[in-house]
């Protein structure tokens, strides 16, 4: 069965760390990422990364502050996220494609054909 696993989402105050991890199992993909949707807003991608040459992908509004990357032995995608903000509160989910991507499409949801539940992260005092 192929699956995204998501993990790593709590409570945090602003300006804490946090890091998510989106374990795949079933098969590989050539590409993962990471989207978000807060309450009342669209998903929004925040990080992706192209999983043969590790090429990236980030929303201007996470720039400097999250960091994507992924361990191929372990067929697991990470976000990395530092300084975070109260906007950053959502539902974060991963995602992973089975197809070729080029760099620019990587932002795109479109792009995604496996997705995984989705793991909630609040900052807040």
């Amino acid at each position: 069965q192929v699956q995204l696993v998501e993990s790593g989402g709590r409570l945090v105050q602003p300006g804490e760390s946090l890091i998510l991890s989106c374990a795949a199992s079933g098969r590989t993909f050539n590409a993962m990422a990471w989207f978000r949707q807060a309450q009342g807003k669209e998903r929004e991608c925040v990080a992706a990364i192209r999983w043969r040459d590790a090429n990236r992908y980030y929303a201007d509004s996470v720039k400097g502050r999250f960091t994507v990357s992924r361990d191929k032995g372990k067929n697991t995608a990470y976000l990395q996220m530092n300084n975070l903000k109260p906007e950053d509160t959502a539902v974060y989910f991963c995602a992973a494609t089975t197809g070729s991507p080029i760099s620019s499409s990587l932002g795109y949801a479109s792009t995604y054909d496996i997705w995984g539940q989705g793991t909630q992260v609040t900052v807040s005092y």
